[in-house]
């Protein structure tokens, strides 16, 4: 049954109609007070008249994306919100609640229309940037920064190489070899320059040593893949990065390209070949999988520990691999392995993607905690003392969550930190 009214006109209880039978009275005793509803399908077609937000029409309020809504577990969410937000007088592209979602899928997993606001949401906050709304102060930074330096840390262009002199191994540059490699690994932005990015890259280098992985990595030449940066609506930033990585990419023989995180498997594997790049791209995890056998026989310290797994949206939902990641933990003689309630297809989102990697401070007054705090209290549930991550966002995310959550016992550390661990006995 459909509500009837004028498709702009203000609708008061006194008057409700469904199917021609007045329900005024009904709709008086729903309501203690007088409340004025008005309907308004042009701030719904103003999301689904911009490219790839059409299936923000095809919400009909099943409300299963609710429960299934990180943010709204932490606070009061959800895409049927969003829906009912827009018909009911809200421009989100004017709102607060555009900055919140953070693309991680989960209610696309559970929605029988597939509403996708991992599409609808970078749609929208293109047109609030474009249209001169309110951007969080932290997200125009961070696209300030990558406009200027490369890389959402501000960092120089000069250092993003830095790291190789405090690996322990020789770490190639391509541009120095002057010859084709197997593999060219895109580190990223993190590894490069944050200081615990930085373990993770350390330890990736000596794996691929131990392994005879021919390498090489691009130094000073590599820039930020700026997937973050388009999911949250810099869409003329990203296309600005993609041109330049995709010609660097070019300059170089290679076979395939293995990458540290997440974000950039997205953007080299989905999103780069809109723009003509089209490559065989790997996480890390799927990579080293392949070298599983040879990689046990490195594997010769036992890492006794309770080590819990958490997901990256980026990994799993987007992009499916669930399993590399716990193959490679199932293979450290010592560590045992318990999952945490939400893993997999329905884990729970650390809260850096979409662009929330650089809104926290925003997003704060809108929640009761931080998804990376609900997360380290899930992981600290299962009695862990490793939380291991696949993503280099999370480590300092959760570090700083399972502080701020009395979870301090449990240690945060990559993948690639527990292989090292094995293989050197520390």
């Amino acid at each position: 049954m459909a509500v009837k009214f004028p498709k702009t006109t203000p609708i008061e209880k006194e008057n409700a109609v469904i199917d021609g039978v007045d329900i005024s009275g009904h709709w008086s005793r729903m309501f203690e007070q007088r409340v004025i509803f008005e309907y308004t399908p042009e701030l719904i077609e103003k999301i689904t008249d911009l490219p790839d937000a059409e299936s923000f029409a095809y919400c009909y309020q099943c409300a299963k994306c609710v429960p299934a809504c990180p943010v709204d577990i932490v606070g009061d969410y959800g895409p049927r919100k969003l829906y009912k937000y827009a018909q009911t007088g809200t421009d989100l592209t004017q709102s607060p609640e555009l900055w919140l979602c953070t693309t991680c899928a989960n209610c696309l997993r559970v929605c029988p229309k597939e509403v996708n606001m991992a599409k609808i949401m970078p749609a929208a906050r293109e047109q609030a940037i474009l249209g001169g709304s309110f951007v969080p102060k932290e997200l125009q930074d961070a696209f300030e920064n990558t406009a200027k330096s490369g890389n959402p840390l501000g960092q120089p262009q000069r250092k993003r190489d830095a790291w190789i002199h405090s690996a322990g191994v020789s770490v190639p540059v391509i541009k120095d070899l002057s010859r084709p490699v197997d593999v060219l690994w895109y580190v990223g932005s993190y590894p490069s320059y944050h200081p615990r990015g930085m373990e993770a890259a350390f330890a990736a280098a000596r794996i691929f040593t131990a392994l005879g992985i021919d390498f090489a990595v691009l130094g000073k030449e590599e820039k930020d893949d700026a997937d973050s940066q388009r999911l949250a609506g810099e869409k003329g930033l990203f296309e600005m990065m993609a041109e330049y990585n995709i010609q660097t990419f070019g300059k170089y023989e290679w076979k395939e390209m293995i990458v540290t995180g997440p974000h950039e498997l997205n953007a080299f594997k989905n999103v780069y070949p809109q723009y003509g790049f089209d490559r065989p791209v790997l996480h890390y995890t799927t990579f080293l999988v392949r070298y599983l056998e040879q990689l046990k026989h490195l594997l010769k310290h036992e890492v006794n520990l309770k080590v819990t797994y958490h997901d990256p949206c980026y990994l799993g939902r987007h992009n499916g691999e669930y399993e590399a990641p716990r193959k490679l933990l199932a293979a450290i003689p010592g560590v045992e392995l318990v999952e945490m309630g939400r893993n997999r297809e329905n884990g729970y989102c650390c809260g850096g993607g979409g662009g929330g990697m650089w809104t926290d401070s925003f997003s704060d007054p809108h929640v009761k905690m931080r998804l990376s705090e609900k997360r380290a209290q899930e992981a600290g549930a299962t009695g862990a003392d490793v939380l291991a991550v696949a993503c280099p966002f999370e480590v300092s995310r959760f570090t700083d969550a399972v502080k701020s959550t009395g979870n301090e016992h449990v240690s945060v550390l990559d993948i690639l930190e527990l292989l090292d661990r094995s293989m050197r006995g520390e």
